[in-house]
């Protein structure tokens, strides 16, 4: 009984790391970027969350879609500010720029809100739900209804519409895809748009669920995300959600065992493994890079 409860306990934390882990994992499926500022703009949605009930009192659907479409403008601002210049350029220049834009945005919100922890407005009236073997929380209901739905629309976003196709396309070869009329620029911007809208509405559910937030919020879980998106299988989107549900279940197991202070060591722990015993996630299959 308690191994279940603590496996529901499990789903619903995963779950927001799957949303991260998306966000990751498009990107880099696109344009072969570590995205390392993706843990800030879910710390972002969760800040847009917390002053729209404050100043507006809108509820959580409100509240939801506005903290993504706050974050999608945010992550398109990055892409054509700090990324498309340096398309081109070395992947590692790529990759300090997205730590340098992870730390400029931590030092502005420090700056503009504080350093201090800042209780989450509680818009739900949560209540416990004994279901026989385990119980679960309303908080943790939507929590994971709310994932599972906009997983869904992903998949469907990314499989049956235009510029679903067009993502795809310029994943496999963004030459190849210009050549044959994709706009190439739009089709990138649109994906940072998608991942950054998720990690936004991670950022409200999380706020909801652990009832704090904070400037620094962003980091451990961006990397938990990241290291989700590399146990799944990163660049493959239904590894990266298979691996935030992973990476949440064991890491509660961890909590629950009593090692608590030592959870984090255990899901960076797994990260070298997969890298050692199979680089390409649980779900990639090994590929040749062309030199």
């Amino acid at each position: 009984m308690e191994v279940i409860q603590q496996f529901v306990n499990g789903l619903s934390l995963g779950s927001v790391y799957a949303l991260l882990a998306l966000g990751y994992t498009m990107v880099y499926g696109i344009i072969k970027l570590i995205n390392f500022a993706h843990g800030e703009i879910y710390m972002l949605g969760a800040y847009i969350g917390f002053y729209v009930i404050q100043q507006f009192k809108f509820g959580l659907i409100p509240t939801l879609l506005l903290a993504m479409l706050g974050c999608a403008i945010i992550g398109v601002i990055i892409e054509y500010l700090a990324y498309r210049p340096l398309r081109n350029s070395t992947r590692i220049a790529a990759l300090i720029t997205a730590i340098g834009v992870s730390f400029f945005i931590q030092s502005v919100m420090i700056y503009f809100v504080g350093a201090d922890t800042k209780p989450f407005p509680q818009i739900i009236d949560n209540k416990n739900y004994d279901l026989g073997l385990f119980m679960i929380s309303k908080i943790q209901v939507i929590i994971l209804v709310t994932s599972m739905i906009l997983m869904v629309l992903l998949q469907i976003i990314v499989k049956k519409t235009k510029m679903g196709k067009a993502m795809r396309a310029v994943s496999v070869d963004p030459a190849a895809a210009q050549l044959m009329g994709i706009n190439v620029n739009h089709t990138i911007s649109f994906t940072f748009a998608i991942g950054s809208a998720l990690a936004g509405a991670g950022g409200v559910l999380i706020g909801l669920y652990y009832n704090s937030i904070d400037p620094m919020m962003g980091v451990a879980p961006g990397l938990k995300a990241f290291i989700a998106a590399v146990f799944g299988g990163i660049g493959i989107i239904p590894g990266a959600a298979l691996g935030g549900f992973l990476i949440g279940i064991i890491e509660t197991f961890v909590s629950a065992l009593g090692f608590t202070a030592y959870r984090d060591a255990v899901v960076y722990a797994i990260l070298i493994i997969i890298l050692l015993v199979k680089p390409a996630g649980l779900l990639g299959k090994h590929l040749k890079e062309k030199v």
